[in-house]
Formats: structure tokens, sequence, C-alpha cells
């Protein structure tokens, strides 16, 4: 009987403690940890959310810019963190399916971080220097099969969708890429403009501005629809290139966090994204805002696991090496 009292006592005590955790977090700071460098998509997402959740929270959050690894630098300090839910991170497509599949990672990507809320979702898609020879999507597929020479693609590390969509045209024209890494898609842009680099596959989002600018040209989307906000670039399955790879983000805390605490934090994400202004920031970037039913955090944790099903196999077989 006194064994049977003191357990009880013990459930009563941590059943105790989870509710005043509930009840007074946040009580100080959080930090959101961004892997890939500022001014990017991934980087004004984050800021943009943040703004949001400091005001349903009550707290402010601290945007912090670890990039590096494909952003699995930043996703292993959210890892490694205290499970307190002062610690998160948004990642994306790169930091937490395409890299997780190359770099020895001292943590696991599904199993020690916990997801908290689907944020967003936008097409990757083709692009290259305005000075290119070829002018639409058909020019160019019929280009790269006569051309003899390499062509400098930037890629957003080893095994991203910028790689991949790389690997598909190789394969699908001959062509031969020269490819230059690069830690996120701003610096990766910059060297395009100044005709350093020739073609690369990026988040369409982030580089629509130079290609609406005339900058930059836009050869195809990696959809399996046409992008609304540039309605007259086809899909690569309209060029004869079945390629469809979504960029999507999430936001995710240490895993073992209290799950009052990661309730706190998912209904914070909701109502940040429920909220006028902060929808009008997000879609005014290009992005697409999950429906309130995948703003949960099995919803990620799901969504996440079926991307790395279907697309770590295909990471492996094309045998990417992350010095590539």
């Amino acid at each position: 009987m006194k064994r049977l009292s003191f357990s009880g006592a013990v459930v009563a005590l941590l059943s105790f403690a989870a509710t005043a955790q509930a009840q007074t977090y946040p009580s100080r700071p959080i930090t959101m940890l961004v892997g890939f460098p500022p001014g990017g998509v991934t980087d004004t997402l984050a800021r943009i959310v943040a703004d949001g959740m400091r005001n349903a929270l009550g707290r402010p959050i601290a945007v912090e810019t670890v990039s590096g690894a494909g952003g699995t630098i930043a996703s292993g300090r959210v890892a490694h963190a205290a499970p307190d839910g002062y610690t998160i991170g948004i990642g994306q497509w790169n930091s937490h399916v395409g890299s997780p599949a190359l770099y020895p990672l001292d943590y696991d990507v599904l199993k020690d971080l916990q997801p908290i809320s689907l944020l967003t979702s936008s097409p990757n898609w083709l692009i290259g220097s305005a000075d290119l020879q070829p002018k639409s999507g058909a020019e160019l597929m019929a280009w790269l099969k006569g051309h003899s020479q390499p062509i400098t693609y930037a890629t957003i590390g080893a095994g991203s969708p910028s790689h991949l969509i790389a690997i598909t045209l190789a394969k699908a024209t001959g062509a031969q890429f020269q490819l230059v890494p690069y830690r996120g898609a701003v610096p990766a842009m910059q060297d395009m403009l100044a005709g350093q680099i020739e073609m690369s596959g990026l988040e369409a989002s982030g580089s629509y501005p130079n290609v609406a600018a005339g900058k930059i040209q836009a050869f195809a989307v990696a959809s399996a629809k046409r992008w609304p906000k540039s309605p007259d670039t086809p899909t690569f399955g309209e060029l004869g290139v079945p390629l469809v790879i979504d960029f999507w983000h999430g936001l995710w805390t240490t895993n073992g966090t209290p799950n009052s605490v990661v309730d706190r934090l998912n209904a914070a994400v909701k109502a940040a994204l429920a909220d006028p202004a902060v929808r009008q920031r997000i879609e005014g970037l290009g992005q697409t805002i999950f429906p309130s039913n995948q703003q949960t955090p099995q919803a990620l944790a799901t969504f996440n696991q079926a991307e790395i099903e279907k697309w770590w196999p295909v990471i492996k077989a094309a045998g990417i090496k992350v010095s590539d």
C-alpha cells in the first residue's frame, strides 16, 4: 500500500509540474534558429512567423542564423537543446530531407526533433542568366541536348532540390553541369546576376522578383501544375521531364519537450498563420500556407517521414556525395 501511495504521489507531482509549466510557459524569450543565410526565403519566413508567434505568446522570439551543412547545423542545435521549448527551429526540404541523407549527423532528424507544425510550401524551378541563348523552356531543352560545354550551375548543398534538378536534366538531355555549391539561394542568386553562374534550380518565390524584372529567366517549374504567380512558365512534365519536388517549411523543437509546451507553441503558430496581416506577408513571398488541419505536430511528423521515404532512395541511388 505504501508503495502504491508513493507511486500515486509521484504521478500527482509530475502532473502538477506539467500543469504549472504550461501555465508559466513562456517566462522568457524564445530563440528560433535558421539554418540558411540571412535574406533568403527561409530567413524571411522565420521572421514573419516569429513576429506572429510573439503576439500570441506575449514573449519575444529572437531569430538566429546558423547556416552551413545544408541546414543541419541549426537543426543539430535544436536537437541537442534543453527540452523546454525555448529553442525552436525553422526547417525545410534541404535541412530535414536532403541533407540528413548525406551528412554524418549526431542526431536523428525524425527521433530527436519534436515537430510543431507545417508552415508553407512553394515550387522549385529552373532559372538561368538573362544572357543565355534559349528564351523558353522548349528552347532550353533543345539547347541543352546540343550543348557540348559544361554549364556552370549553382546548387544549394549536396542532395538539395537544386542538385536533383541538375541530375535529372543531365540524364534527360545529356548536358554536362559544373556544379558550384552555395550555402543558400541569396549568394547563388548574386553570382547569377553578376554573370558568374549560368543556371540553377531554386525555390521559386525567392527568385521571382528577379525573373519579373527580367534580370534572369525562368524555364520550368518542378510542380504538378503551373505556378499561378508565373503562369507562362511550363512544368517540367510539359517539357517531357517528369519531376515534381515541392519546397516546404516546418517548425520543430527538441524531442522530450513537454506536450503542454508543444501544444502552446502549436497554438501560437496556428494563431500566427490565421492572422490576416501575417498571411498577407507570407503570401506576398509567393508561399502557400498549409491548411489549418495540417498545422499539427502529427501532420508534420507524417509529412517529413513520407518525404524521407520518397527521396532518400533517389539521393542514394544517384550516388550523391557531400562534396558534390
